[in-house]
């Protein structure tokens, strides 16, 4: 069984799955890595969602504001086991609620173009690919996403 709990970046479980995820990158990102993790770190993150199944941390992601409007969605990952298992979905959907709750109306994120799961699951969540926002402007491994949020 599959449980989400709302945390903040110091959560131990979230640390240890934001570790698995950075290793993981490192490998994808290649000689870009370093670009990308300057935009990573967990100093202003809040708003985290740690995903358990039978107790066990598999799965995270987490909100940022961009703007008064705008949450943007960062750090999501699922353990290489658990993933096929819909974990990823029930986190971003998690994220888009709590965001919701706060009045933001919409998401946007970034993506590797080489993160080919994260691609595919942002395109059947809805979300619809945008312009490079910010430090991503002019970034050709990076794809931009945006989703309008129901209040």
């Amino acid at each position: 069984m599959i449980t989400l709990q709302r945390t903040n970046a110091q959560n131990p479980d979230f640390i240890e799955l934001v570790q698995q995820l950075d290793a993981y990158l490192t490998i994808t990102d290649g000689d870009e890595h370093d670009f990308y993790d300057q935009y990573n770190k967990l100093d202003n993150i809040k708003y985290v969602i740690v995903a358990y199944e039978d107790g066990k941390a598999v799965g995270c992601g987490a909100i940022k504001a961009f703007d008064k409007n705008t949450m943007e969605i960062k750090r999501m990952f699922t353990t290489p086991e658990s993933r096929g298992k819909g974990i990823a979905t029930q986190i971003l959907k998690e994220l888009e609620k709590w965001a919701a709750e706060m009045n933001y109306q919409r998401c946007i994120l970034e993506t590797g173009i080489r993160q080919i799961e994260a691609v595919r699951l942002y395109d059947k969540s809805d979300y619809q690919r945008t312009a490079n926002y910010g430090q991503y402007i002019g970034v050709q491994n990076s794809v931009c996403f945006e989703k309008k949020l129901l209040s």
